[in-house]
C-alpha cells in the first residue's frame, strides 16, 4: 500500500500555548488508522492541524505526495481529505439533499450511493438539516464528506453521544467503507468498535505520539496506561 498521509514531529500552537509537541502518524491507501488518547491529549488538535484549520508550527505534514504546511484549508480539502468534524456542523438552513450536494466533487460517490449507505438520508432528502435527530445529522455529516469523493476520510468522534442503535448503524457503515478500500483516520473513544474496524492504532499523550502499532498489539497494559480503560 502506498503512503497517503504522513505526519512527522508535528507541533501546533493555540496562540502562545503549544498544544502538539511531536505527533507522528501515517495512513496508507485503503488503511484505517485510529488516533487515540484521553480527553485533552491533542486528538482533535491533530485533526485540525492535518486539515490546516490550525497552522502547523513545527514538523511536517505530507498528503498525496505534497507538503501541506502553510496551505489554505480549502486547498487541503481539495487534495482529497474529507473531514467529519466533532459536533457534526451541518448547514442548518439547507435541506438534506442540499447539504450533500453543496460540496460534491466528481467521483464514485453520488446521492444514490450515500442513500444506499444511509437510507434515512434518502427518506429525509427534502427536510431541513436542523429538523433531523442527532444521529441523522451525523449520518449527513459523513455523507457530505463522502460526496467530496475523498482519498482520506477523517472522522472526529463520529459516534459520540448517539443512541446505541444509531452507533451500530454508523460503525457498520464505517466497516463497509473500509471493506471497499476507503482510507480512514478515526478519532473515537469506543475501543471495542475501533479495534473491530482499524488496522493500526496511534496513541498520543500530552500532544505527542507515545505508541503506534497494529491493533492486535494494543495490550491491556497500554490501554490502561494511555486510554484509561
Amino acid at each position: 500500500m502506498s503512503r497517503l498521509l504522513q505526519l512527522e514531529a508535528v507541533a501546533a500552537h493555540y496562540g502562545a500555548t503549544q498544544a502538539l509537541f511531536g505527533v507522528d502518524l501515517d495512513v496508507s491507501e485503503g488503511e484505517a488508522v485510529a488516533l487515540m488518547g484521553r480527553n485533552g491529549m491533542g486528538k482533535t488538535t491533530t485533526i485540525r492541524t492535518i486539515s490546516n484549520l490550525l497552522p502547523l508550527s513545527g514538523g511536517s505534514i505530507e498528503f498525496a505526495g505534497m507538503k501541506t504546511g502553510g496551505m489554505a484549508a480549502h486547498r487541503v480539502a481539495k487534495l482529497g481529505i474529507g473531514l467529519v468534524p466533532e459536533g457534526r456542523r451541518c448547514f442548518a438552513n439547507l435541506s438534506v439533499a442540499e447539504n450533500l450536494t453543496v460540496a460534491a466533487q466528481r467521483g464514485t460517490w453520488s446521492l444514490a450511493k450515500v442513500h444506499d449507505l444511509f437510507p434515512r438520508l434518502g427518506e429525509r432528502a427534502g427536510q431541513m438539516a436542523d429538523t433531523l435527530s442527532g444521529g441523522e445529522q451525523q449520518m449527513l455529516a459523513i455523507g457530505r464528506a463522502l460526496m467530496t469523493n475523498p482519498r482520506l476520510l477523517v472522522l472526529d468522534e463520529a459516534t459520540e453521544g448517539l443512541a446505541p442503535v444509531v452507533r451500530r448503524e454508523i460503525w457498520d457503515a464505517i466497516a463497509g467503507l473500509k471493506r471497499e478500500g476507503q482510507a480512514i483516520l478515526i478519532v473515537d473513544k469506543t475501543l471495542a468498535e475501533l479495534l473491530r474496524v482499524v488496522d493500526r492504532c496511534v496513541l498520543i499523550e500530552k500532544g505527542e505520539t507515545v505508541w503506534s502499532g497494529v491493533s492486535s498489539d494494543l495490550t491491556d497494559d497500554l490501554a490502561d496506561r494511555y486510554l484509561g480503560v
